[in-house]
C-alpha cells in the first residue's frame, strides 16, 4: 500500500468510485480509495439502479443530466458493461393537486432544455399497458430514465480511475483519522498508514462512524428500504415482444411506489408510511453483502394501491424480496463538501438517488478540492446547509418524516412538524398566543403569519387561506406600523485591530465609517454572489454584520477559511446570543420615539445609521434600515431583553394600531420594492452586475477584495443576464419560483422568486432574462400551473420608487 497520495477517499460505493474518477479525469492521479470490504459493498450493491434527471430543484437537476449523460462514457473508456437500459419513463397522477404539482415540475426544466412532456391518463397507458388508465388523471413522460446494474457502473468508475492512475486497496479498513499541525492527514488503517492532503468521506452508511472519527456527528441516518421482484409476467413478455422495446420506469406519487421491468417480471419498490430507521445509533462494521429481514406486512398498504393501479401485478408471484438499508439526510438530498472548521475534510454521503446523482456529485467535489470551487450552485447538496441544531435525535425524526413522505405532494406553503419545536427565541409563546403561524428555518420556529382565531393554514398550489390574513399585515405597515421578529437571521461580531482591513477585502462594498451601515455583496473569486449582508460600523475595530439564516454555516466556512493568521481578526457567529425586531412603516418612528429622550429625526438619525442605545431601560442596538422598503428600524440585543423590548413597543405602539407581521407579509412588502434575497435572487450563479447590486460594488476603492477582477471584466462585457420584476395577469395562484418566463413565446428566462403583492394588489415575479431583452416591456408570459400568463415588466418600484419613504 502506498505511503503518501495527495486525496484519499474513503468508501468504495458508487459516489466514492465516481469522486475518484472525477479527481483522475481533471488531472489529479495520486489518488486512493479505501474500502473495508469489496466495491459496492454496502447500499451500492442491493439498490434497484434506476436514474431519472427530473429534480424538484434545477441546479441539481442538471447534475443529474451530467450524471445519466456519463454512463455512456465511463462504460466505453473502461471497457465494462454496466447494464444501461434507458427505457424512458412516467411520473403519474392520480389527483388533480398531484396533476398541479407536475406540472409546476414540468415547467421547470424549460428554461433548461428539458424534453418531459405532460400527457393525458389515456396515452400514459398506450405507453404503459400495466397500469389502470381510471386510476390517472395525467401523468409526465420523460424520455430520459432507465436503470442500469450497480455492480458494473461502480466498477466502470473504478476501472476508469485506477486507467487515469488512480489506486484501490479493497479489504482496508480505515481505523482513525489524525491531522497534523501542518493540516495533512494520517489515515490509518488496519493495513498500515498513508498521509495526504485531502480526505473525503464518502463512506455511506459507515459515514457517521468516519465523521466520528474527527469529532463530526453528521446528519445522516440509514432507513430500510424494501422492493420485490415479481415471476415471469405474461403481460411483460407480450409487451417485449409486440413492441420490441423494454416496459418503461413509472413512479405512481400517490401508491407511493415505484415499477421497472427485470427480465421477464417487473420491479416493484416502496417508500412506506410505516418506515423503519435501521443502526439508528451506530453502523456495525461487520455489515456487508447482506440484507435486512423481510417485512411485506409493513408495506401492504402500499402494495394494495400498487396492485389496484396496476392490475397485472395482482396475478404475479413474487420471486424475490429484497430488504436492505439506505443513508438519508434530514431532507433527502446529499451531504456534499469541505466541512466547516476542518482543513481538507471533504463530505460525499447521504446520497440516496446515487445513480441519478452519483455523477454530479463527485464532479462537484472534484471541482471542489482542485479549483475551491464547485463550479455550480450546490447550495441545496451543501453539508453546511446544517447547524449543530441537526443532531442525532434531529436526524433521526427529520429523516424518518422525509422517507415517509418522499413520494408526498410538499405543497409551497407547507411546513412540516418533524423536530419541531426545536429552537425558539424569548418571544415564541407571545407569537404563538397571537395567532402565529410557524415555520422552521436552520432549527428556529419564526413566524409566518398571524391566523385569526379558527383559521389554519389549508395547504394548496394556490392561493390559501393565509391570503386575507397576510394583505392585512402588510397593509397596516404600508398604512401606520407593524412589528416582526428578526433572531432568524445570521449575526455576525468581526472584532479586533484588522477588522476593518480584512472587511474590507471579504466584502465587495465602500465599508461604512463609524455609525453608519451599508449593504454589502460577498464574491468569489469568479466574480459570482456567494452572499448578501448589511455590515455597520460600531467603532472601525467592531463591526455587525447581518446575513440570511440558512447560509450561517455556509458563510462562516468562507469567512474561517480567509481569516489572517496573524489573530487580529476575530469573527463570531452570535446564533441567539442576539435576537432582534424589526418595526417598520410611516408611524414607526413615533413609535420609538416615545422610548427614548434622544433624537430620532433624519437629520440626527438618518437612513442607514445605526447606535447603541437603550430603548425603554433595555440595552439595544438599532439602525435604521427595513427590509420592507418603507421607514424602519432593525432592534438587536440579548435575549434576556427580548421580551421586555417586545412588550414595550407593542404598548407605545398601541395608539397608531401597531400590528404584527410575519415572513409571507414581508415577501410581499419587499417585492414591492424589487428587493432580492439570498439563495432566490443572489446565489454564486449570477454577477453582482446581472443581479443589479453593481451600484454597492466598490470598484473605486484600494482594497483588493476578492472576485474585484472578475467583476471588474464584468462591468466591462456586461454580463449576460439582468435581474428583472415582472407584474403578472395571475388568476388565483402566484410563482413560487423557477417557473420560465417567456418572450414572444419562447422560454428565455426563470422566476426565482415572486408572490402577490398585497398592498399594490397585483401578482409579482422577479426572475433572471438575457441582457438584450431585458429592458422590453411588453411581450412577456409567466407559466404558472401549466398556463403562459401574460406578463409586462415592472421598470420601476411599485412602492416609493424614489426611496422617499424609508429615507425621510
Amino acid at each position: 500500500m502506498k505511503s503518501h497520495a495527495r486525496v484519499v477517499v474513503i468508501g468504495g460505493g458508487v459516489v466514492g468510485c465516481s469522486v475518484l474518477y472525477h479527481l483522475t479525469k481533471f488531472g489529479w492521479t495520486d489518488v486512493v480509495l479505501l474500502e473495508r470490504s469489496e466495491l459496492t459493498s454496502g447500499s451500492t450493491w442491493h439498490a434497484a439502479g434506476g436514474m431519472h434527471t427530473i429534480n424538484g430543484d434545477p441546479n441539481v437537476a442538471k447534475l443529474q443530466k451530467y450524471t445519466v449523460e456519463l454512463y455512456k462514457e465511463i462504460e466505453e473508456y473502461s471497457g465494462q458493461d454496466i447494464g444501461l437500459h434507458m427505457t424512458s419513463g412516467l411520473m403519474l397522477a392520480a389527483t388533480k393537486e398531484r396533476f398541479d404539482w407536475m406540472k409546476s415540475l414540468l415547467a421547470k426544466g424549460k428554461y433548461a432544455g428539458g424534453e418531459a412532456t405532460l400527457i393525458s391518463a389515456q396515452e400514459a397507458y398506450e405507453m404503459m399497458p400495466l397500469l389502470d388508465p381510471k386510476q390517472f388523471v395525467g401523468a409526465v413522460f420523460d424520455p430520459h430514465e432507465g436503470h442500469l446494474d450497480p455492480y458494473g457502473t461502480t466498477h466502470a468508475y473504478a476501472k476508469s480511475a485506477k486507467k487515469n492512475g488512480a489506486d484501490i486497496y479493497l479489504h482496508t479498513k480505515v481505523e482513525d483519522l489524525v491531522q497534523l499541525e501542518d493540516g495533512t492527514w494520517r489515515v490509518i488503517t488496519d493495513k498500515g498508514e498513508i498521509r495526504c492532503e485531502h480526505v473525503v468521506n464518502a463512506a455511506g452508511l459507515w459515514a457517521r462512524e468516519v465523521g466520528r472519527m474527527v469529532g463530526l456527528e453528521l446528519p445522516v441516518l440509514a432507513m430500510e428500504h424494501m422492493y420485490l421482484i415479481t415471476e415471469d409476467m405474461p403481460e411483460v413478455v407480450e409487451f417485449n415482444k409486440t413492441t420490441g422495446k423494454e416496459l418503461m420506469h413509472c413512479v405512481d406519487f400517490d401508491g407511493e411506489i415505484y415499477i421497472r421491468q427485470e427480465r421477464n417480471g417487473m420491479l416493484m419498490g416502496t417508500y412506506e408510511k410505516d418506515c423503519r430507521p435501521w443502526s439508528p445509533i451506530e453502523t456495525p462494521w461487520t455489515f456487508g453483502h447482506e440484507l435486512l429481514a423481510e417485512d411485506l406486512e409493513r408495506i401492504t398498504t402500499e402494495l394494495e394501491i400498487g396492485f389496484r393501479h396496476f392490475p397485472a401485478f395482482n396475478n404475479a408471484g413474487i420471486k424475490k424480496i429484497i430488504n436492505g438499508p439506505f443513508t438519508f439526510s434530514p431532507d433527502g438530498n446529499p451531504l456534499v463538501g469541505p466541512v466547516r472548521g476542518m482543513t481538507n475534510y471533504w463530505s460525499a454521503c447521504a446520497v440516496m438517488a446515487g445513480f441519478s446523482q452519483g455523477g454530479g456529485v463527485g464532479l462537484a467535489l472534484a471541482n471542489w478540492i482542485i479549483e475551491g470551487d464547485p463550479g455550480f450552485d450546490v447550495f441545496a447538496m451543501d453539508v453546511c446547509r446544517y447547524g449543530d441544531y441537526a443532531t442525532l435525535a434531529y436526524t433521526n425524526a427529520k429523516v424518518r418524516e422525509n422517507y415517509s413522505r418522499r413520494f408526498s405532494i410538499r405543497y409551497p406553503n407547507e411546513e412540516l412538524p418533524g423536530a419541531r419545536p426545536l429552537l425558539t427565541t424569548p418571544i415564541y409563546d407571545k407569537l404563538k398566543s397571537a395567532g402565529a403561524v410557524f415555520g422552521a428555518s436552520y432549527g428556529l420556529e419564526t413566524a409566518l403569519w398571524f391566523a385569526p382565531e379558527g383559521v389554519e393554514d389549508a395547504f394548496s398550489w394556490r392561493r390559501s387561506t393565509d391570503f386575507e390574513a397576510v394583505g392585512r399585515e402588510a397593509k397596516a405597515v404600508r398604512e401606520s406600523v407593524g412589528l416582526m421578529e428578526t433572531s432568524g437571521f445570521a449575526k455576525y461580531m468581526v472584532s479586533g485591530e484588522g477588522a476593518r482591513s480584512w472587511l474590507d477585502h471579504m466584502l465587495a462594498c465602500t465599508l461604512p465609517e463609524v455609525g453608519r451601515m451599508a449593504l454589502a455583496p460577498m464574491l468569489n473569486e469568479a466574480g459570482k454572489l456567494i452572499g448578501d449582508f448589511t455590515v455597520a460600523n460600531l467603532d472601525d475595530e467592531d463591526f455587525l454584520v447581518i446575513g440570511s439564516g440558512i447560509a450561517e454555516d455556509y458563510h462562516m466556512r468562507w469567512f474561517e477559511t480567509h481569516l489572517p493568521d496573524d489573530g487580529s481578526v476575530d469573527i463570531e457567529a452570535l446564533n441567539l446570543n442576539l435576537v432582534g425586531l424589526s418595526i417598520a412603516g410611516p408611524k414607526s418612528r413615533d413609535v420609538i420615539s416615545k422610548l427614548t429622550h434622544l433624537d430620532m429625526s433624519d437629520a440626527a438619525l438618518p437612513f442607514m445609521a445605526i447606535r447603541e442605545m437603550d430603548l425603554g431601560m433595555a440595552p439595544v442596538i438599532l439602525g435604521r434600515v427595513s427590509y420592507t422598503g418603507d421607514l424602519g428600524y432593525e432592534i438587536w440585543m440579548r435575549p434576556e431583553y427580548q421580551r421586555y423590548v417586545f412588550d414595550t413597543l407593542m404598548e407605545a405602539g398601541a395608539e397608531f394600531g401597531i400590528s404584527l407581521f410575519g415572513l409571507r407579509a414581508l415577501n410581499a412588502l419587499r417585492l414591492e420594492k424589487s428587493f432580492g434575497s439570498w439563495s432566490r435572487e443572489y446565489r454564486p450563479l449570477y454577477g453582482p452586475l446581472e443581479a443589479g447590486l453593481s451600484r454597492f460594488v466598490g470598484l473605486k476603492k484600494e482594497a483588493s477584495f476578492v472576485g474585484k477582477q472578475a467583476a471588474l471584466e464584468e462591468k466591462l462585457s456586461g454580463g449576460t443576464l439582468r435581474l428583472r420584476t415582472f407584474i403578472i395577469e395571475a388568476k388565483d395562484a402566484d410563482v413560487i419560483g423557477d417557473e420560465p418566463i417567456s418572450y414572444n413565446g419562447e422560454v428565455r428566462g426563470w422566476v426565482t422568486s415572486g408572490g402577490f403583492a398585497h398592498p399594490s394588489g397585483v401578482s409579482v415575479a422577479l426572475g433572471y432574462v438575457p441582457k438584450e431583452i431585458a429592458d422590453e416591456m411588453e411581450g412577456w408570459g409567466v407559466e404558472i400551473l401549466g398556463e403562459i400568463l401574460s406578463a409586462r415588466l415592472q421598470p420601476l418600484s411599485l412602492f416609493d420608487a424614489n426611496g422617499s419613504r424609508m429615507r425621510s
